[in-house]
């Protein structure tokens, strides 16, 4: 078996850094302050709520950085725990609409015919987005074993091929989908935009899009 890792994206720990400039701006506001009272008009000095007011806004935006930054370290550790609990998902065949890896042997696809379909076809292109074949299969929601072929029925080289079911009735497309098959989870890698598995073959797709896991076959 290969061997499995998971990775994050840590969080930098901003948190001193945050408080000294905190530090820094209190002491500029302070001195602010301080020639602003200096040289006031002694005929109009400024009100004492003037200063409440400047005392209070600067609080409340010291508050507020304070705030964020608990959020980011929640943030941090919500991911940290969810990585964890990504752990048992390796080594395991996840299901989802990512990009084929064919390695020379046939693949167990799940397609999924749109309702009022009577025709579907698998559409293969490259990775070059080039068509490949055009392949029609039952219409059926049973596992459907994908061979690897060519238009030509010869078989294509092994790599990383983006599979369609066109779902069709009589000769209008009325559906198309990518067609959604297992492959094994090597690695989980966490990110802004959520947790994305690292499939066999290189692809990748986030963990909230995976639609069934299983065992891979004995």
């Amino acid at each position: 078996m290969d061997v499995s890792s998971i990775t994050t994206s840590a969080t930098p720990a901003a948190t001193s850094t945050s408080a000294t400039k905190i530090t820094s701006d209190y002491t500029t506001f302070l001195k602010m302050l301080t020639v602003q009272m200096q040289n006031q008009d002694p005929l109009n000095p400024i009100e004492s709520t003037d200063y409440a007011v400047q005392l209070a806004t600067f609080s409340g935006v010291e508050q507020q950085v304070r705030t964020n930054e608990l959020l980011t370290d929640l943030q941090g550790r919500f991911q940290q725990l969810g990585m964890a609990e990504m752990a048992s998902w390796i080594g395991k065949e996840a299901r989802s609409n990512a990009p084929v890896h064919y390695a020379g042997t046939p693949v167990t696809l799940s397609p999924n015919p749109a309702v009022g379909a009577n025709r579907a076809v698998l559409v293969v292109k490259d990775a070059e987005g080039n068509l490949l074949s055009r392949e029609e299969i039952p219409v059926s929601v049973e596992p459907y074993s994908w061979l690897g072929a060519g238009a030509d029925g010869a078989p294509l080289l092994p790599g990383t091929y983006s599979i369609a079911l066109e779902s069709l009735n009589g000769d209008t497309v009325i559906d198309s989908r990518a067609v959604e098959h297992y492959a094994r989870v090597i690695e989980a890698r966490g990110g802004p935009s959520g947790t994305k598995l690292v499939l066999e073959g290189g692809a990748e797709v986030l963990a909230s899009d995976v639609t069934a896991l299983r065992l891979p076959p004995a």
